[in-house]
Parts: C-alpha cells; structure tokens; sequence
C-alpha cells in the first residue's frame, strides 16, 4: 500500500463532521513539522484551522484544504462503514475519500517527496487546512486569510484540493469559480378574507410580475471562461394554510450565480430598481457568500497544466462549473489559485469513493507542480 493511501485510511477514519477536527491536522502536522514545517495551529470559536509554512522568503506557494466532511448519511445505505476506509476492486471508500482527505493525503506525501530531493527548495512551502469548509464558513479559511493579511503574510499561488475532475483524476482543472450571492426577500401585503379581496392586498399578485420579471432577465451573456449569470429562487413561503385567507405577507429565497462580467453591487443595484419599478412593498436582506475569481494566466496554471500533462498525456480542460469553494477567500488577496483534485461523481453521497490508483496520480501531479515552481 502506498504511503498516499495509508495517509488517506488514517484521515477518514477520524469522524471529523464539521466543524469537528478530531485529529486530522495534528497527524498532518506531524508529518509537517518533521520536514521543517513551523506549525501554527489558529483556533477560531468552533473551527480548527492549521497554518503551516517551511521557509521565510518569497514565493509562497500554498496547498489548501478542509478535515471536515459532511454527515455519512443513513448507514445502512453504505456498503461498508463509512469511517472504517475499505479498498474493494482498487476503490478506496469511506466519507472523505473524495472530499478531500485522499487530497490531503497526496498534498502531504508530494510535499514529502519533493523535500527529500530538494531540501534548499526556492521561496516557502504552506498549508493551509480549516475544518469549516462544508460549514458554515464563518471560522475557516477566512479567519485565516484575515489573520495572514493584517501581518501581511502574502501567498503566491494556491491549489485548492477540491475534487474537480469529471471522468479520470486531472481531465480537469478549476481555474475559477462563479460568485455566489442570496437574496431573501420579504414582500408586505395586507392580509384578508378571499370574499373580500378589496379589503385585503395581496402579496402573492403583486410580487408574481416583479419575480417572472427576474427570472426571465438576461443578466449577462458570461464570458470565453464563465457561464451566463444565473438567477434561481429556492424558496418561497405565504399564506396562512387556510383557503379563504388573503396572506398578508410572501416570503421569496433567491440566488445569483454570477460571473466576472458582474459585481454584487450591480446585481443589488438592479434587483432593487426592478422591484420598485413595480411597487413593492418590501424588505430584502443580502448574504454574499463568496466573489466570482478567475486565474486565466501566469505561472501557477502554467505549471499545473505542465504537471497534468506530464502525468496523464493529456492537457486538462479550464473550466469555472460547479459551486464555490475557499479559493474564493484566498484570490482576493492576490494569489493565483486553481483547484485540483479527485473525480467529484461521489462527493457527499454514501458510498463516497475514489480510485485508489487516482490519488498517487495526484500526489504525482502536486510534487510535478512543486518542481516546476519552486526547485
């Protein structure tokens, strides 16, 4: 068994369910620290994170991640348990084979191997670990960046270890991710009987225009790396359960998925003046839960696409599909970051698994970029 994988079994048999940790980063940090790692654990409330860095000097280059999976889920539904990690056929199983300890794993063990040639390695080395990323993302990656900003600890280039491949381990790349953005919108009427509906205002008739309104505008036409901006209401809540009852209040969830043509700012900007355009009574509370990013260029996907091809033959597809991830609190600060890691098929559903084969692959595509970037 290789070193990758039996670093692998030994992080998903911890039941770390976010926020818990229970342990991950501590055999992280050991295998960390006996290569020169200073390690610096920052516990913030509930959340465990690890800042881990080799070397003072620039380039920074910064491997990050999450211990935390989500809920196993019903068990009987798992055909073997899912914190006692099980290889079957070359599949390796367990809860976080794929999201994201068989990344760690191979993050870890490349690390190992690229030292154990090039000791004197140019820049500095990191890892940056949260178990708040399936979370609610208050106490993770962002407290951490917030930390290394205000001493103006600056990372270079990231790889995320998100699983971002498809069909075999690095036929894709993330290069970016959309922005993400919800709106709860809370429409006032006058609540009333149905007999009598000239004494009552309904919420429901009055908002129905306003919301086919949002939901047929084109937002943007996206752009050579993004989608078009998409716009999806997922909730929506009146009335009183009752028939013969005019509601006097609509409750609406919607959110945008919105690309680099965008900004926050402008999408609020123009939801509000489409619903005073059409007279609303309303209240709306914005959550921005992360800002499109995009690394079309420079050294670290340079890199990352030569490590790729080098292992598979093949160069990986650019793409910015499927939702967000902390890359999306670390590109703000300037750093290239991609996303790389596992095929995503089985990602938080029971039997979650990974191809024992793909995750040395990947500790081959991650030592591949070390030595592009900083040998």
């Amino acid at each position: 068994m290789s070193d990758v994988i039996t670093l692998a079994k030994e992080l998903i048999r911890r039941p770390s369910v976010t926020p818990l940790d229970e342990g991950c980063q501590t055999l992280m940090s050991e295998r960390l620290a006996r290569l020169g790692f200073v390690i610096e654990p920052m516990i913030f409330a509930d959340t465990t994170n690890l800042w881990a860095r080799r070397g003072t000097t620039g380039p920074l280059f910064c491997f990050a991640g999450h211990t935390d999976v989500v809920p196993a889920g019903p068990l009987d539904k798992w055909h073997t348990p899912p914190f006692e990690p099980t290889i079957q056929d070359g599949i390796l199983y367990g809860r976080g084979a794929a999201d994201m300890k068989g990344s760690l794993a191979a993050m870890v063990v490349a690390t190992e191997r690229f030292i154990a040639v090039h000791p004197d390695h140019q820049g500095s080395i990191a890892f940056l670990i949260t178990s708040d990323e399936e979370g609610p993302f208050i106490n993770g990656t962002v407290r951490v960046i917030e930390t290394l900003e205000a001493r103006q600890e600056k990372i270079t280039w990231c790889i995320v270890g998100e699983p971002s491949s498809t069909e075999i381990v690095g036929d894709v790349v993330k290069n970016g991710r959309r922005g993400s953005i919800t709106g709860d919108l809370l429409i006032r009427g006058v609540q009333g009987h149905v007999a009598y509906p000239h004494l009552a205002d309904n919420p429901i008739h009055k908002a129905a225009p306003a919301l086919a309104e949002l939901a047929a505008t084109e937002w943007d036409q996206g752009n050579a790396y993004f989608p078009p901006t998409s716009f999806q209401i997922a909730n929506i809540q009146g009335g009183a359960g009752a028939s013969n009852v005019i509601p006097g209040e609509l409750q609406v969830q919607f959110n945008f998925r919105f690309s680099t043509e965008l900004t926050d700012q402008l999408i609020r900007q123009r939801v509000e003046a489409l619903l005073d355009r059409h007279g609303l009574d309303y209240q709306l509370k914005w959550t921005l839960s992360g800002q499109p990013f995009l690394t079309d260029t420079g050294q670290l996907l340079a890199a990352t696409v030569a490590a790729v091809t080098a292992v598979n033959g093949q160069q990986p597809a650019l793409l910015t599909t499927g939702g967000t991830s902390d890359g999306r609190f670390i590109a703000p600060t300037g750093a290239e970051v991609i996303e790389l890691g596992p095929v995503n098929a089985t990602i938080h559903k029971v039997n979650e698994c990974v191809k024992a084969d793909d995750l040395d692959l990947l500790a081959q595509m991650y030592q591949g970029v070390l030595e592009q970037l900083l040998a």
